[in-house]
C-alpha cells in the first residue's frame, strides 16, 4: 500500500474515533443550551434550535449549585495537595532510603490493594467519629490524603534517579530535606503531574464517602447534589445536561493545563517500563 495512503487511513480511522468519543461530550454541552423539554422531542435534535442559559441560571440560581461547586472544588484541591505530597515524600522514601522493615512495608501496602476501598468505609467512619470529624470537610478528605497506588507509582519513578547524584549532594553538605526539594521534587515533575491529575479525579469524582460523611445538605459535592437534583427534576433532562457540564469542566480545564506534564509522566514510564 502506498504509504501517504496510509498515512490518510489511519489518520482518518482515528479522527473517526475522536469524534465518536468527544459526541457525548459535545451533545451534553448542547443539550444543556436547549430550553426545557426540547430534547424530548423525536426525533432528538442534536443542536438547539434556539440557545439559552436558563438552565445555568435556575442551577446557580435557584438551586445552589454554586455552593456544591465551591465543597467539591475545596475538597478536591485539598485533598491533591496533601496527597501529591505524601505521596512523593512516602515513595521518595521507599526508592531511596534505607530503614528497617522497608520491603516488607512496602508490600503489605500493596497488598492493601487487593481490598476494595468499600471495606473501610465503616471502620473509617467509625474511627472519624470520635473525632468530631463526621460533617466535616476535614472527614471528606482524610481517605483521599495518601493513596498506595500513588506511593507505588512515585516510587518507581524514584528508583531511577541515581544513587551517585544523592551521594554526591550529601557530601557536599546537603540535608535530607534539601535533597529532597531541591533535587528529587524537580526530577519528579512529570510524575507529580500525573499524579495530581489522578488524585484531583479521584476526589472530584467521588460520591460514596461525601455522601457517608457529609450530612448536612450545605456540604454536599456536585455528584451528591446532581444524584439529588435528578430525583427532583428527573424529567429536565436539559437541566442535568447543564449540571453534568459544571460537573466535567473543571476536570477537562486540569487536564488541559497539565497535559504536557501529564505526557511526559507516560513517556518516561513507558521508557522505564
Amino acid at each position: 500500500m502506498n504509504p501517504r495512503l496510509t498515512v490518510w487511513v489511519v489518520n482518518g480511522l482515528l479522527a473517526g474515533l475522536a469524534a465518536v468519543s468527544l459526541f457525548p461530550l459535545l451533545w451534553m454541552v448542547s443539550v444543556s443550551l436547549m430550553p426545557a423539554g426540547a430534547s424530548s422531542v423525536l426525533p432528538t435534535p442534536i443542536l438547539p434550535s434556539r440557545m439559552t442559559l436558563e438552565n445555568y441560571r435556575i442551577l446557580f440560581g435557584s438551586v445552589g449549585m454554586g455552593r456544591y461547586f465551591l465543597n467539591s472544588l475545596g475538597i478536591a484541591v485539598l485533598a491533591t495537595v496533601i496527597s501529591v505530597a505524601f505521596n512523593v515524600m512516602a515513595g521518595y522514601a521507599f526508592a531511596k532510603l534505607n530503614f528497617r522493615g522497608r520491603d516488607a512495608i512496602f508490600k503489605t501496602l500493596l497488598g492493601a490493594l487487593v481490598i476494595p476501598g468499600q471495606v473501610a468505609m465503616l471502620p473509617l467512619f467509625l474511627m472519624l467519629k470520635p473525632m468530631g470529624l463526621i460533617n466535616t470537610y476535614g472527614g471528606a478528605v482524610v481517605p483521599m490524603m495518601a493513596s498506595v497506588f500513588g506511593i507505588f507509582l512515585v516510587r518507581q519513578f524514584a528508583r531511577g534517579i541515581p544513587d551517585d547524584l544523592l551521594e554526591a549532594a550529601r557530601i557536599d553538605g546537603a540535608s535530607e530535606w534539601r535533597i529532597f526539594l531541591t533535587i528529587i521534587v524537580p526530577v519528579l515533575t512529570p510524575v507529580l503531574a500525573t499524579l495530581a491529575i489522578f488524585s484531583f479525579l479521584g476526589a472530584w469524582n467521588d460520591f460514596m464517602w461525601p455522601l457517608i460523611v457529609l450530612t448536612d445538605d450545605s456540604l454536599h459535592t456536585l455528584p451528591v447534589a446532581l444524584a439529588g437534583l435528578s430525583r427532583e427534576h428527573v424529567q429536565d433532562n436539559e437541566m442535568m445536561m447543564a449540571g453534568s457540564v459544571v460537573t466535567v469542566l473543571p476536570v477537562l480545564v486540569l487536564f488541559l493545563a497539565l497535559q504536557r506534564q501529564y505526557m511526559q509522566g507516560l513517556m518516561a514510564g513507558s521508557v522505564k517500563g
